[in-house]
């Protein structure tokens, strides 16, 4: 399987204050890890230097070097922030690796993972072909049974009447 080089760990959410401060959502593990690794846009050619003020409800308030003012601030939102993969943890599996795998269980083939969602109850996969016959499915034990990265296979248990409408 094709291993993406640059992995997204995080997102600036919004601008806080007037002063130039941004909130930082942290995509690692531990939220803390995100201040471990230098942070770029997606290309690589914007990069961060972020210094932690402090921690909010969900997310990090932080400066950037550079950036001096609100208006300045309020241009990163949704900006997602990536690194090298070489510097994240090895062994480890990431979104970006999830993202195209395909979906085998209970004897069936149930199309790709097509996106990650995690809206606050836990990760979400979107599995299926195309979006008018795909669902969303838990992304975790006991739902998710194997994680093959090299294979590019992801095999999960589906319950009984879990897909019927």
């Amino acid at each position: 399987m094709n291993k993406t080089e640059r992995i997204c760990v995080g997102k600036f959410s919004a601008a806080h204050g007037i002063g130039g401060c941004v909130r930082l959502k942290s995509y690692t593990e531990k939220p803390e890890n995100i201040f471990k690794y230098p942070l770029t846009d997606k290309e690589g050619k914007a990069v961060f230097e972020i210094v932690k003020k402090h921690k909010s409800k969900d997310c990090f308030v932080v400066a950037i070097k550079g950036i001096e003012d609100r208006n300045a601030a309020e241009a990163l939102k949704g900006v997602l922030l990536y690194t090298e993969r070489e510097e994240l943890p090895k062994g480890q599996y990431y979104e970006a690796d999830i993202i195209g795998m395909t979906v085998r269980g209970n004897g069936k083939e149930y199309g790709n993972v097509m996106n990650m969602y995690d809206y606050g109850a836990g990760v979400f996969a979107e599995i299926g072909t195309n979006k008018k016959d795909s669902f969303m499915f838990p992304f975790k034990e006991p739902f998710v049974t194997e994680v093959d990265v090299e294979s590019g296979i992801l095999t999960i248990d589906v319950p009984e009447d879990y897909l019927e409408q």
